[in-house]
């Protein structure tokens, strides 16, 4: 197995979600496909027709997918079974991620030192999504 990477699900906000992972991580959308531009989904309501079918944005050798879960389907409901974890290369990095993520949502465990060695914090972003940021100077070091 190569690489496994998550696929998030949303109830019309993949589109803002993923600007804000983009504004956070950097890079560009490596996809970006609409339901009003995928054969068979003709007959969906308009107001869906404009909403996401597929979305990824590839963060370091990662990459984040995502979709909006049509009305006609069994709606998401956000749990605690599944946090991102984002391993980052400096102590800057991991404050500057974790504010971007954290703004509008909800902080669990400020950034800190901690037992293990890393340095690290947990929180919810605003569309539910429990985010683990970490940095470990040990494993950070050029080989």
């Amino acid at each position: 197995m190569k690489l496994v990477n998550p696929y998030l699900n949303f109830n019309g906000k993949t589109e803002e979600a993923f600007n804000l992972y983009k504004a956070v991580f950097g890079g560009e959308f490596a996809m970006i496909m609409r339901f009003k531009d995928t054969p068979g989904c003709e007959n969906m309501p308009e107001v869906e027709q404009n909403h996401i079918m597929h979305i990824a944005l590839p963060i370091g050798n990662n990459v984040i997918m995502g979709t909006d879960v049509p009305e006609s389907m069994p709606q998401v409901t956000f749990g605690t079974s599944i946090s991102l974890s984002v391993n980052v290369e400096s102590r800057e990095e991991a404050d500057r991620v974790y504010k971007g993520l954290s703004e509008g949502g909800k902080e669990i465990m400020p950034m800190q030192d901690m037992f293990w060695g890393d340095y690290y914090g947990q929180l919810t972003d605003k569309f539910g999504i429990q985010w683990m940021v970490s940095y470990n100077e040990e494993f950070s070091k050029p080989e």
